[in-house]
C-alpha cells in the first residue's frame, strides 16, 4: 500500500492532478480521501455562526478522525468517511464506506500542515499555481457549486483565504517531496514523473 498526500492552495488544480494520476494508474486500485469531508461538525452552532467559521485554518479540520481513518486503511481496515455539506456547513447523515486499496490519495489544502498526518504519507506533493488563477477558480467554484454570491466569495478571500494561505498552506510546500507547477506543459511532465515514482514504490513494496 502507498499513501500519497496532495496539498496546494484553493483552486491550484489538486483535483486535476488526482484525476491524471487515476488515469495513469489502475483506478480500481486507488482510493481518494478528501480533506473537505473532514471539517469539524459543530451542530451546537447556528447556521449563521457556522457560516462565519474560518474554513482555511487548520483548526477547522478534524485531523484526529482523518489520521485515524488513514491509519486504519493502512492497516487493511475499512472506514466510513463523513460527508460534509458546504451549503449547510455541517456533516450529513450518510457516510462513505471506504475499503483499503493499493494506493490511497489524501488531498486537501491543509493536509501537509499536520506533522502526524505527514508521517502517514509515503509521498508528499504540493500543487503550485498563480494566486490570480487560484482566485478565479475559487470564485467560479463557490458560486456554481456552493451557492455563494460574488461579494461573499471575495470578502472571504480577503479576510481569511489569502492570509491563511500565506500563514499555513504556502509554508507547507517545504514538506513536499514533489512540487507540481500548474502549467499545462510542465504539469503533464510532472504527472508522468509522479506516476513513474508511484509505480516504482508500489513495485518495491511488493518485492519486499
Amino acid at each position: 500500500m502507498l499513501v500519497i498526500g496532495i496539498a496546494g492552495g484553493t483552486g491550484s488544480g489538486k483535483t486535476t492532478v488526482v484525476h491524471n494520476i487515476l488515469r495513469d494508474l489502475n483506478a480500481e486500485s486507488v482510493i481518494v480521501i478528501s480533506q473537505d469531508n473532514y471539517y469539524k461538525d459543530q451542530p451546537e452552532l447556528s447556521f449563521e455562526e457556522r457560516s462565519k467559521i474560518n474554513f482555511d485554518h487548520p483548526r477547522s479540520i478534524d485531523f484526529e478522525l482523518l489520521k485515524e481513518h488513514v491509519a486504519a486503511l493502512k492497516n487493511g481496515e475499512s472506514v466510513s468517511q463523513p460527508v460534509y455539506s458546504f451549503i449547510t456547513h455541517s456533516r450529513q447523515d450518510e457516510t462513505i464506506l471506504t475499503h483499503p486499496q493499493s494506493v490511497i490519495i489524501v488531498e486537501g489544502i491543509l493536509v501537509l500542515t499536520d506533522a502526524d498526518l505527514r508521517e502517514l504519507f509515503d509521498v508528499k506533493i504540493f500543487v503550485h499555481a498563480d494566486s490570480d488563477e487560484r482566485l478565479i477558480r475559487r470564485v467560479r467554484r463557490d458560486i456554481q457549486e456552493r451557492g455563494r454570491d460574488l461579494d461573499e466569495v471575495l470578502t472571504r478571500y480577503q479576510k481569511t483565504l489569502k492570509p491563511m494561505h500565506q500563514q499555513f498552506i504556502e509554508p507547507s510546500k517545504n514538506y513536499a517531496d514533489i512540487i507540481i507547477p500548474n502549467m499545462k506543459k510542465k504539469n503533464s511532465v510532472a504527472i508522468k514523473v509522479l506516476s513513474t515514482v508511484i509505480k516504482e514504490k508500489l513495485n518495491s513494496k511488493t518485492t519486499v
